[in-house]
């Protein structure tokens, strides 16, 4: 089972992406030369501060980025082995919605407020399926009723300012999840809603993922989120990848210093903690990254001098004492070059 696991073909692959936006006339990269894989039945974790490239990084991925301000300058990205950013608009929407799908962070702007939540579901069937509208209406209704949503019947008429924001967020899924994707991007899928909507929409997506065989990209700032759903995760700061493990290795055996201190940030019941762990300053902005050295070296306490001369890339590092060497560590950080 495990040699089927190392070579399994993935459903995702992104290579070498640089994707960026043009301000004042000058081209900026958001996301800077990151490479992953998403293997079939896999959810893969992406965590980071507001600003990290964890949500450009999805855009570049379904091509949405905003026409004439940001594009992808350089890399590729392969989905089910086919290279898809440079397709037109045309032939991604032919992907998009039905092979791939996007859970988007605000649920009461990426719906549209002028159509029922019924419409906006059966559009997305009617654009990818030989399906007839009373048929697509029953569908929706169906699909309704399995995210979790009381009365679909009528709730199908409604429109989304009628609805709660949990609810809401339901809707967003129904619509991704209406054709069975493959792939299923999340990105923020719990953010402002209460503890137990999140709850119970995360245990919803896993109970889909399940069911559906799909594979999906989890973007989040909250680690309790990535340790209760995730198979592998993904540290990112400033654009860049710093770490990325499977999500076992990472809460037990954190490398990089940005990684501890997230983790440090976060309460834990079984410990009394005086303080919680904090991260001083913020994530540079696109126009003050640094050109060479380590991203995160004003932030790090463990920083060294050659820390701001010297830039790190993401490099195999080994993990005394696990079980498992089948497992990748990669880690971004000057600390574990010599290791």
């Amino acid at each position: 089972m495990k040699t089927q696991d190392v070579t399994e073909k993935p459903i995702l692959e992104v290579n070498n992406l640089e994707t960026g936006f043009t301000i004042d006339n000058k081209f900026y990269n958001a996301v800077d030369k990151v490479s992953f894989s998403v293997k079939p039945n896999k959810i893969v974790g992406i965590v980071g501060e507001s600003g990290c490239g964890k949500s450009v990084m999805s855009l570049s991925i379904m091509n949405l980025l905003p026409k004439g301000i940001g594009e992808i300058a350089n890399g590729t990205i392969l989905f089910d082995g086919n290279e898809i950013n440079k397709l037109n608009n045309n032939e991604m929407n032919k992907i998009r919605g039905k092979d791939m799908s996007m859970i988007f962070q605000e649920p009461m702007t990426a719906l549209n407020p002028v159509f029922t939540v019924g419409y906006q579901i059966m559009e997305t069937l009617i654009n990818h399926s030989d399906i007839s509208k009373k048929d697509a209406k029953l569908k929706s209704i169906d699909l309704l009723k399995s995210v979790g949503i009381p009365r679909p019947e009528k709730i199908v008429d409604e429109y989304p300012h009628q609805l709660s924001g949990g609810m809401r967020q339901r809707v967003m899924i129904a619509i991704a999840i209406a054709c069975k994707p493959k792939l299923l991007i999340a990105d923020e899928p719990t953010t402002a809603l209460d503890v137990t909507v999140q709850a119970q929409i995360l245990e919803l997506m896993k109970t889909i993922q399940q069911e559906n065989n799909m594979s999906i990209i989890l973007i989040t700032h909250d680690l309790g989120v990535v340790a209760e759903m995730c198979d592998e995760v993904i540290v990112m700061y400033a654009g860049k990848i710093v770490e990325k493990t499977d999500v076992d290795t990472l809460f037990h055996n954190p490398k990089h210093p940005y990684t501890k201190a997230l983790i440090q940030s976060v309460p834990k019941l079984d410990v009394i903690q005086e303080t919680l762990g904090t991260i001083s300053g913020i994530v540079p902005s696109l126009k003050n990254m640094p050109e060479q050295g380590c991203r995160f070296v004003d932030r790090c306490s463990m920083a060294k001098s050659e820390c701001r001369t010297k830039t790190p890339t993401l490099k195999p590092t080994v993990d005394l004492g696990q079980a498992d060497d089948s497992k990748e560590h990669l880690v971004s950080c000057l600390l574990y070059d010599e290791a």
